[in-house]
């Protein structure tokens, strides 16, 4: 082994002796005193810059599982609550193919899915004993359906479907109601969200619609508030008033649709209300009418 030349040792860059460094070494005159070691009654001193390294974030993947917000429910159920299910999937499409995959662990007695803001992606599948939901579960956790893999677990609330054979629904539904009433209370999913204001100021001596459109022309249009005519976009040449009808008054309080005839790739739908617009943006929005043409739905800027 090559040794090191007689004389002072050499400048390593260090400004004072690296951690646990003997002291008394050459170059290092104000050297501090040794760290001990386990066992022994010297100090020990503390792990340099320890405090300065932020935590790591948690993450919100596990190899492209989502990490659930909170422990999965394990107290038995005759029902199965799914979650993280792909939301352009048709919700008749998404209740069959759930029918089919879950039956193949007992006998399938309802399939719940909504499409509204709060219960999207979900589903809940029932069955009338506890083991099939137990070995649905533990077959299907991280399945991966139309891209996307479940998350599946107990159910934490009845089924109606076993309230009515179990002989009390009336108590079961008025229960299932109060519930639904408090959580529509909640903020909706995505409204912590910020919003989008004009940079100019508003102008208090603008009146009627003028004003109106000024307070959300810089405003994206994902992004505009509820309103109960929709703006569609990116429509094919070809297509008639008549099919976006067809297509439209599918959903409750539909009302007409206004085509644009110097610009057919436009449109307006009106509804009664914001709320039944706003169901109809969510079912339709990414509707493919073409290949790779998918339509566009927001709401009209006010």
């Amino acid at each position: 082994m090559s040794q090191l030349p007689p004389g002072p040792a050499p400048s390593l860059g260090f400004s004072r002796p690296p951690p646990n460094f003997p002291s008394g070494a050459p170059g290092f005159a104000n050297a501090p005193p040794p760290v001990g070691l386990p066992g022994s009654n010297l100090p020990v001193a503390p792990a340099p810059f320890a405090a300065a390294v932020p935590p790591a974030p948690k993450p919100t993947t596990k190899n492209g599982i989502p990490v659930d917000k909170q422990p999965l429910n394990t107290t038995p159920s005759r029902t199965v609550y799914v979650s993280n299910l792909n939301e352009k999937v048709k919700l008749d499409v998404m209740k069959n193919s759930l029918r089919t995959l879950f039956k193949q662990f007992g006998e399938v007695l309802d399939v719940v899915a909504h499409r509204n803001i709060r219960m999207r992606g979900q589903a809940f599948v029932a069955y009338p004993d506890e083991e099939s939901a137990d070995k649905a579960i533990k077959e299907l956790q991280h399945f991966v359906l139309y891209d996307k893999p479940m998350v599946v677990q107990y159910s934490r609330n009845r089924s109606d479907v076993h309230a009515k054979k179990d002989g009390d629904y009336e108590i079961h539904y008025k229960a299932r109601i109060a519930r639904k009433e408090e959580v529509s209370k909640m903020p909706l999913p995505g409204s912590h969200k910020p919003t989008f204001k004009s940079s100019k100021p508003a102008n208090k001596t603008s009146r009627g619609k003028g004003a109106s459109q000024h307070s959300t022309a810089h405003i994206p249009d994902e992004y505009l508030p509820p309103n109960s005519i929709l703006f569609l976009q990116n429509l094919p040449e070809t297509i008639t008033q008549q099919q976006l009808v067809d297509l439209f008054q599918r959903y409750p309080g539909f009302r007409e649709v206004r085509t644009v005839p110097a610009k057919k790739s436009i449109a307006f739908v009106e509804y009664e209300n914001e709320i039944q617009s706003a169901v109809a943006r969510a079912e339709l929005s990414g509707y493919l009418l073409g290949p790779d043409q998918a339509l566009k739905v927001t709401f009209a800027r006010k």
